[in-house]
């Protein structure tokens, strides 16, 4: 789960429609997931392609895939990491050239697109009960798995102490709203020394969250119109775009640089920093202290969180050896182990004890806002096919609002009225 998570894979419907794949899937035995009529004893192969450990976690993975490996000497686990920006465009191309790897990464925004389309083999004989139960079931579709969750991240505000204390601001807490951000930001903003107050980016992944936290919503109620063209999308969008150029850098300022905001943050030039808590591992050796607080809402609280899964591959002809490692590494002790001591985002699993030392394992101290957020929760809008064009169209619309070329007034109607073609 990569930032903000901008999803590319619900194309891959359009491509793979009329396609048949329930007749490809074979079984096999358990230790090898081998055809039928093979060795059992012959070891197999299975090929895992993902992007969660893409950038600083490809070690990491390693070591469960070695410890997978030491448990079930009849499995290899061959993997391919890609970075989450090409990752959905090459799954669709292996998917339709019938070369997709046993078990691969998806997400949450587009299970139902690949369930849809055949793409999934159903996931049986595992105990789905070893993981929150709401995660479970949002990949299941009519009562059978399709993909397993493999970890949960949330989106918080990050800041930098240091900034705080010598700009004599205090430190962001429960009870803050925009208004307080605001005014934070503003007296934390030194643009001659390169200091900045704050930084949310301009998308859809933010807007959607925004529009809840002022009190509203993105779609109405049964999906089928656009909702945001409202006095609470309005003020979402003012909040995220009048952020340009005034106490956050403008889109051109960061053009041409690679993890702009990231690189701003740890350089100790940036008070306040939303993003998600896969960014801990990159900031274990900032030379500056920094926290964590739950995002301030306008009229009410709402995180963003995301989830990632791994499924299995309908073609895939070592379907139960490619379940045995599914399984581990979504809930093996393991996987926990390696994800907490790495802060590696969050495992699925439904024993909270054993989450009790990603409280205590460094910075930041008050990893209990990572919980606390979960209380209230936005959850991305997911419409199938049109899922990709519908976020492009949002953040499109708030760009040119950045920009000074759209106004608000202008831009969110007609971007509603686009949406709405979008969900007919």
């Amino acid at each position: 789960m990569k930032t903000n998570h901008t999803k590319l894979a619900s194309a891959v419907v359009v491509v793979l429609a009329g396609l048949s794949l329930a007749a490809c899937s074979t079984g096999g035995d358990p230790q090898t997931g081998g055809n039928s009529g093979g060795d059992s004893t012959e070891p197999v192969t299975i090929t895992y392609t993902n992007f969660i450990s893409s950038g600083a976690n490809e070690a990491n993975l390693d070591t469960i895939v070695k410890a997978f490996e030491d448990e079930n000497p009849g499995i290899k686990v061959e993997v391919t990491t890609m970075p989450y920006a090409d990752y959905f465009t090459a799954l669709q191309t292996d998917i339709v050239a019938g070369t997709v790897a046993d078990v691969f990464d998806i997400e949450y925004a587009n299970y139902g697109a690949y369930q849809a389309s055949g793409v999934l083999a159903a996931i049986d004989g595992v105990d789905t009960s070893v993981y929150q139960s709401s995660l479970a079931e949002a990949y299941a579709t009519d009562g059978t798995q399709y993909a397993l969750p493999s970890s949960f991240s949330n989106v918080v505000l990050f800041y930098n102490k240091d900034l705080f204390d010598a700009a004599g601001v205090a430190y962001p807490s429960d009870d803050w709203t925009w208004a307080d951000e605001k005014a934070a930001a503003e007296a934390l903003t030194n643009q001659e020394a390169g200091v900045w107050g704050d930084y949310q980016p301009i998308s859809y992944n933010e807007y959607y969250k925004a529009v809840a936290q002022a009190g509203g919503e993105f779609l109405s109620a049964d999906g089928k119109t656009a909702a945001f063209n409202s006095d609470p999308g309005l003020a979402a969008a003012a909040w995220l775009t009048e952020k340009s150029g005034t106490v956050m850098p403008t889109a051109e300022m960061g053009a041409g640089t690679a993890d702009f905001d990231t690189n701003l943050f740890a350089d100790g030039k940036l008070a306040m920093w939303h993003t998600g808590i896969w960014m801990f591992g990159s900031l274990a050796e900032a030379d500056f202290a920094w926290d964590i607080a739950v995002e301030p809402g306008d009229t009410q609280k709402a995180s963003a969180m995301f989830s990632n899964a791994i499924a299995i591959s309908a073609t895939s002809k070592h379907q139960e050896a490619a379940a045995k490692w599914a399984a581990y590494m979504t809930s093996s002790d393991t996987m926990v182990d390696v994800r907490l001591a790495a802060g590696w985002e969050l495992p699925p699993i439904a024993d909270q004890s054993k989450l009790d030392a990603y409280l205590t394992a460094g910075a930041p101290a008050n990893r209990q806002a990572v919980f606390d957020s979960l209380k209230a929760v936005a959850l991305a809008p997911s419409i199938g096919d049109n899922q990709t064009q519908m976020q492009d169209d949002v953040t499109n619309a708030l760009t040119e609002i950045a920009a000074g070329r759209q106004t608000i007034a202008e831009a969110i109607p007609a971007t509603a009225t686009a949406v709405d073609a979008l969900l007919g």
